[in-house]
């Protein structure tokens, strides 16, 4: 029965754009593309929309590479090996100047420049998914939605703040669901009929037509005038001949999902958006469960041992609260309060972690204290010296986002108090 309902869905391909620099996550994405950076101790952004194209079944899978990808290259190599006996696959596809001596120009040029990939599959529909957002999704419910549409394109959308908007496309539709006007990042969003605070959102997630995204992308690369990117000129141009349609995401259901995850989606595209979304995750209940068995999100832990906690003794307990502790993480005398520890943290006696984020191998140093940090991988705090406590002094040694976390970037060098 599973074998036969598999053979009646239509074909797809699903292009992941894994692009992106992530400027407004510097120095996180100094050394790696924003889909590889490190998130919620054991994954990588990317894991998320992977992990959704799998669970739903979706396992042809190709992955737009462009900034620095090495790192993310390594991390898909290593954790995203489906089984190609069964025709599965997830490959990492960079720049190969196949039109030309440049590199893509946009996520719409990064499409048209492999247009190989497409007409090989030969798949009925494309999903065209971005890489770097943290949310749980059943692409096949949104499939279905763009069948029955019987539209070009279908975009993911969801109600955000009006004041927050205007990072986003914007979406205005009808009652049935056609997208009338497509406002890429306006200034001045509009609000919706029955709610003038909020503005209906695109995801960066859609599903097109395979002949019309064909035809759509050809079509913009020969315009002079565009900047060749999906949300910004593909999505309006189809938008104009009323071949748009805008998918709720609110109505999608996941397995295991109650209903306060639903609808959580996150771009976390500044390091405070980064740092709330840790946040969310160490609550006693959080909103987005990591926990959910029924629809997991996948990736690859390295053989490295359980989490340990030492030194049972009056002022040299090593103990963690409220937090998300990896493995191979070693607490030794030292405490850990809200805070999200990924694999291969050191904390020693005495050292004070509060709402932070450590990725790998960071050290915390005899009596050191770190309060609301993220730091990342191999970073090594002396001890007896203090971030987070001392805003002056952090803005001159470190960076400090608009929220006022203190941010170290991957092997800085911290100096001795």
């Amino acid at each position: 029965m599973a074998a036969a309902a598999r053979a009646s869905r239509p074909s797809v391909l699903a292009i992941v754009l894994a692009g992106g620099r992530g400027r407004r996550l510097d120095p996180l994405t100094a050394d790696r593309a924003k889909p590889a950076v490190p998130f919620g101790g054991s994954y990588r952004l990317i894991d998320f929309v992977l992990s959704n194209l799998a669970n739903a079944d979706y396992r042809k899978m190709v992955v737009l590479t462009q900034y620095k990808s090495h790192s993310l290259d390594r991390h898909i190599s290593q954790t995203w090996r489906l089984s190609p006996q069964l025709g599965n696959y997830v490959a990492t596809v960079p720049a190969q100047m196949r039109q030309g001596p440049h590199w893509f120009a946009g996520s719409a040029d990064a499409i048209f420049q492999n247009l190989n990939l497409i007409l090989d599959e030969e798949p009925a529909h494309v999903m065209v998914f971005g890489a770097d957002h943290i949310y749980r999704m059943d692409p096949r419910q949104m499939l279905d939605f763009h069948i029955a549409s019987g539209a070009d394109v279908t975009l993911a959308g969801l109600r955000v703040r009006r004041s927050e908007a205007s990072a986003f496309g914007v979406i205005e539709a009808a009652s049935n669901g056609r997208v009338d006007r497509f406002l890429e990042k306006p200034e001045d969003p509009p609000g919706l009929p029955d709610d003038p605070s909020s503005s209906y959102v695109s995801m960066g997630n859609y599903i097109f037509r395979t002949e019309a995204l064909l035809d759509a992308v050809t079509a913009d690369a020969a315009d002079d005038n565009s900047t060749h990117d999906t949300g910004g000129d593909v999505i309006p141009a189809l938008v104009k001949k009323s071949r748009a349609c805008v998918y709720d995401f609110n109505a999608n259901d996941v397995p295991g999902v109650d209903e306060r995850e639903r609808g959580y989606w996150r771009d976390v595209g500044t390091l405070d958006a980064y740092y709330d979304a840790h946040m969310d995750l160490i609550s006693v209940h959080p909103v987005f469960n990591l926990y959910n068995r029924q629809w997991p999100i996948l990736s690859w832990l390295p053989p490295t041992p359980p989490a340990k906690f030492v030194f049972d003794e009056d002022g040299r307990r090593g103990h963690a609260l409220d937090s998300l502790v990896s493995q191979g993480v070693i607490v030794s005398g030292g405490t850990v309060r809200r805070s999200v520890l990924s694999m291969g943290v050191r904390v020693e006696a005495g050292a004070l972690v509060e709402g932070s984020v450590l990725l790998d191998d960071v050290e915390i140093g005899r009596g050191a204290i770190v309060r609301n940090c993220i730091i990342d991988k191999q970073v090594t705090v002396p001890p007896g010296a203090q971030i987070g406590v001392d805003a002056a002094a952090d803005r001159e040694r470190f960076t400090v986002s608009n929220g006022g976390i203190v941010v170290l970037a991957k092997r800085q060098v911290v100096p001795p108090p």
